[in-house]
């Protein structure tokens, strides 16, 4: 159920924080047509979630509309999607079509590796709604419903890696390990035919990719982005290293998206109609409102898994991230893997109660994480020279670097933007298991099936919270077990299940007597006159006497077989049922309670 808004807070905006940045060149935004439920996407009273998605989309004919008329009085139209349209264009531009004025902010964020700094926001006064424009009094008003002001957000060549003196995971045999997939690997779940998409800075065809043979579909741009073959940042290519390494032979697709305008990267996604979509960024969101962004955001992604996408979300690195605590998206979580085989609660992962999602804890389950400070954890491959590459390098010695060349292509990393991609690895195998399960259902297998862990405590920035026996703010249901969610999964996709009957036994025969057959005489039709004499090889056929049956006794039935009883007919007749829910139930608890070595199937 949709959650109510406090009505209270709507009002507020966000502060600033120090003296405001410049106004860049370009801004984007997505503009919402008039929604078909009446009530506009910024005025929601609840929510928006996978049930009540669709109640603001807008119709065909009125987005085109409302999309030649933006092109037409000089926007950039980008993208068209069924709840947003995506433009750009000067500050200038917005302030005279829709009559109203732009002003930048600086507003505190987390930004990547859970470094705290401010970043550039653009907002409006005449709305209470953060980033939000009122269309009313423009000549676009019969059309537009409002126009969300995108925000900033973060991320939460050789083909061997080099070697390092510190414990760490290499993929993709470490982290395979970890997530217990290889048991699944080995009984031919693999994630094949299934369409796993990313949205992040890009891909790099890395020899590491190359030489393992992993199936990927070039780089489809997002809107405001360029260079497909190359991922000038790292993240993407480094963080997809972790899907192949839980399902190796899904259909990757990258959608390369812009940091300010993410919405058009995730409705980019969407339209190539994938089976799950998986995100390692977003803001940090403590308290409601939600923004004019956000608000947009949200709609797209319950719109999203209300046509059966799964979507995963990164929890944060102390972020209160958002949309990680959507009530609609698996939320990733971390978990540090000793070298002894041991879990415990990742320090540098968010665990938290949402405020803007009341009854909705973060994460749901989670991934392999590293610890405190840079979570330097996952030897992963990247574009050599790029941002992490050259980051990671020259900020000393690990920890706080990573030991590697600035330009070797390979960077140790982790944080929940591992985690997410792990998380839909496995949520490609649980697909591949059984297709026809939904968003929720995969959510609920994950959770069911993850191994608890009761040591640690998840990153102070959200509280420091404990992990222990059951569910918790630190871990949510533990470490996902990739074979034990596939099982669950297979028995899901079992279906009606009929006994094996015993073949029925045969009935004694009882002859009936048998008429003998009278045979008369044949008679020619005429004599038969030789050309010459023909000599008789054996004396003239004599008169057929009669065929004198005899008597044929019954068939003994099989021993111990005889006439069936009627109560037998009717016990048969009732059997065969299919599995009932607590029957499905039952092989589901036997697999969740079953050792490791128990589950080779």
């Amino acid at each position: 159920m949709a959650q109510p808004r406090k009505a209270a807070s709507r009002s507020r905006k966000a502060r600033a924080s120090t003296a405001p940045g410049a106004m860049p060149d370009i801004v984007y935004a997505q503009a919402s047509p008039r929604s078909i439920g009446g009530t506009s996407l910024f005025d929601a009273q609840e929510l928006i979630n996978k049930e009540t998605a669709l109640n603001f989309t807008s119709d065909e004919d009125l987005v085109l509309n409302a999309a030649a008329r933006l092109n037409s009085v000089g926007f950039d139209v980008l993208q068209v999607s069924p709840l947003t349209i995506n433009i750009a264009g000067p500050a200038s531009l917005y302030e005279q079509v829709f009559g109203t004025k732009l002003r930048t902010e600086e507003r505190p964020v987390i930004k990547e590796q859970g470094r705290k700094d401010t970043a550039t926001f653009i907002d409006t006064a005449d709305t209470p709604v953060s980033g939000l424009i009122n269309t009313s009094g423009s000549h676009l008003e019969d059309v537009l419903e409002g126009v969300a002001i995108e925000e900033p957000r973060y991320f939460h060549q050789n083909p061997f890696p080099p070697s390092v003196n510190y414990w760490h995971l290499d993929v993709p045999g470490d982290v395979s390990l970890g997530i217990n997939a290889d048991r699944a690997h080995r009984a031919g779940i693999t994630g094949r035919g299934i369409k796993v998409i990313m949205c992040d800075t890009g891909w790099f065809r890395h020899p590491y990719f190359v030489g393992r043979g992993y199936r990927s579909s070039p780089v489809v741009l997002g809107p405001a982005t360029a260079n497909p073959n190359d991922d000038e940042v790292g993240h993407g290519t480094a963080e997809s290293a972790n899907a192949f390494a839980v399902a190796p032979d899904i259909d990757f697709t990258m959608v390369k998206l812009s940091f300010v305008n993410t919405i058009g990267a995730f409705n980019a996604a969407v339209a190539l109609s994938p089976h799950i979509i998986s995100c390692s960024w977003g803001s940090s969101q403590l308290n409601p409102p939600l923004s004019a962004a956000d608000q947009a955001l949200a709609a797209a992604i319950s719109l999203a898994v209300a046509h059966g996408i799964i979507v995963v979300f990164s929890a944060g690195n102390g972020h209160y991230g958002f949309p990680g605590q959507h009530p609609d998206v698996i939320s990733a979580g971390g978990t540090f893997m000793n070298p002894n085989g041991t879990f415990t609660a990742s320090n540098y992962a968010s665990g938290f109660a949402s405020v803007i999602y009341p009854g909705r804890n973060v994460p749901d389950v989670c991934g392999l994480v590293g610890m405190l400070p840079r979570a330097a954890y996952i030897m992963l491959p990247l574009q050599p020279g790029d941002q992490i590459d050259v980051d990671l390098a020259t900020s000393g010695a690990w920890p706080n670097g990573d030991n590697t060349a600035q330009n070797d292509g390979w960077a140790t990393i982790s944080g929940t933007s591992a985690a997410a991609p792990q998380l839909a690895g496995v949520c490609a195998l649980v697909k591949q298991a059984c297709p026809h399960l939904t968003p929720a259902a995969v959510k609920s297998i994950l959770k069911s099936t993850a191994r608890d862990v009761t040591t640690g405590t998840c990153n102070p920035a959200t509280g420091g919270n404990a992990a222990g026996p059951g569910p918790d703010l630190a871990t949510g249901s533990g470490l996902v077990d990739a074979n034990r969610a596939v099982l669950v999964a297979k028995i899901r996709c079992l279906g009606p299940i009929r006994p094996i009957l015993p073949i029925r036994p045969i009935q004694p025969i009882t002859p009936a007597p048998i008429q003998p057959i009278t045979v008369k005489p044949i008679t020619p039709v005429q004599p038969i006159t030789p050309v010459q004499p023909i000599t008789p090889v054996r004396p003239p056929i004599g008169v057929v006497g009669p065929i004198r049956p005899q008597p044929i006794q019954p068939i003994e039935p099989p021993i111990g077989l005889g006439p069936r009883p009627a109560e037998t007919e009717a016990q048969e007749e009732s059997a065969g049922g299919p599995l009932s829910a607590e029957e499905i139930a039952a092989l589901e608890e036997l697999v969740l309670e079953s050792d490791d070595a128990d589950l080779d199937l």
